[in-house]
């Protein structure tokens, strides 16, 4: 039999490979410390010319090379990737369930112990125009991507714990695939559907004095008699100053992640994708409150975004300062009709 001669190099190459894989295994158990530093020194004594100074730099995330020139390729140990695993697991991923689940639950209990706002009298039957072809349009793009977003987010954050356990691996994999390619596509439809959401809402959602007083009635459940609101309410306005700001803050956040190859380093994009989740589950769980209120919450409000058009008495009971210019503006188009026509001005029209 012909004697096999060492090869120190191919050694050396198993050694880092083993170290490799020490360093990337998930900590199951604290593993007693004596006997851990005792498995560093035998790898280290293998690796001819490598120092104990030398794993304590790539512990460190300071030392070590490869031949790839992208950004962040000669850190050998990212020590950042601990921390923001810690954040998400520790922090992020629970808070997100008890925002989540807070908000369900206390959407419940309203229901249950107030029920939903109905109409004080009988509707009239007569149709005012709230929202035009182009306010729906907007809002129902707006409001179909952010579900769908929503929920292949939750999948990516969550699907690990209940449904990896119980898919085969194949089809596992294809779901998160399908997951991540469907919330990095739509993610940047959804941001100009929101930029033009707030440029054409946003002259409506200034706050006023009425707001304030809207506010200081709890939008009608403190007292008897129902606060008095212009075009859109305090609460309409709260929730479109939430959408604003924190769905910026989604977005910008969302777009950093979603487009790497602009040279931000890992580090950021680590940073960034917290605050993207932070954000995104901030904003699911305030949506339920104004899913509820626009649906079963409030009697006849999902008629005026589903058709455009609210009942009169929806409209005297809801937004009656609002209703009053309407009616207003409709008596003087009346006026000027009758002036072009030479016809009598209805009894109700202003003189």
């Amino acid at each position: 039999m012909k004697n096999c001669k060492r090869n120190p190099g191919w050694l050396s190459l198993v050694a880092l490979l083993l170290v490799g894989c020490l360093l990337s295994l998930p900590s199951v158990a604290q593993p007693d410390q004596s006997q851990t530093a005792d498995a560093k020194r035998e790898l280290m004594q293998s690796l001819p010319g490598v120092t104990a100074d030398y794993w304590r730099d790539v512990e460190g995330g300071n030392s070590g090379t490869t031949a790839s020139n992208s950004p962040g390729a000669d850190t050998l140990i990212m020590v950042e990737g601990e921390a923001w695993r810690e954040w998400r697991n520790n922090w992020v991923s629970p808070g997100g369930l008890i925002a989540l689940g807070g908000s369900a639950l206390t959407i419940l209990l309203f229901y249950l112990l107030v029920g939903s706002i109905k109409l004080d009298n009988p509707r009239s039957g007569r149709k005012v125009e709230r929202w035009k072809r182009i306010d729906r349009a907007i809002h129902w793009y707006v409001a179909s991507l952010f579900i769908i977003l929503g929920l292949t987010g939750l999948m990516l954050l969550y699907a690990k714990w209940f449904l990896q356990p119980i898919l085969p691996g194949g089809v596992w994999a294809a779901f998160m695939t399908a997951s991540k390619n469907i919330h990095n596509y739509l993610g940047p439809l959804f941001a100009l559907g929101l930029l033009a959401m707030i440029i054409k809402w946003m002259r409506h959602n200034w706050l006023t004095l009425v707001d304030l007083k809207w506010f200081a009635k709890g939008g009608g459940i403190i007292g008897k008699a129902h606060p008095s609101a212009g075009y859109l309410n305090g609460g309409e306005k709260a929730w479109f100053w939430l959408v604003t700001f924190v769905g910026l803050t989604v977005v910008i956040s969302g777009l950093v992640v979603d487009f790497p190859n602009f040279g931000q380093s890992r580090e950021t994009m680590q940073t960034t994708l917290l605050i993207h989740a932070l954000a995104a589950l901030i904003l699911m769980a305030a949506s339920f409150g104004h899913i509820y209120i626009g649906t079963a919450g409030t009697e006849g409000a999902f008629e005026g975004m589903k058709t455009g058009y609210v009942d009169e008495t929806w409209a005297k009971q809801h937004h009656d300062l609002w209703y009053e210019e309407v009616k207003d503006q409709a008596m003087d188009e009346e006026e000027l009709q009758a002036l072009k026509t030479g016809e009598p001005a209805p009894a109700d029209a202003k003189s």
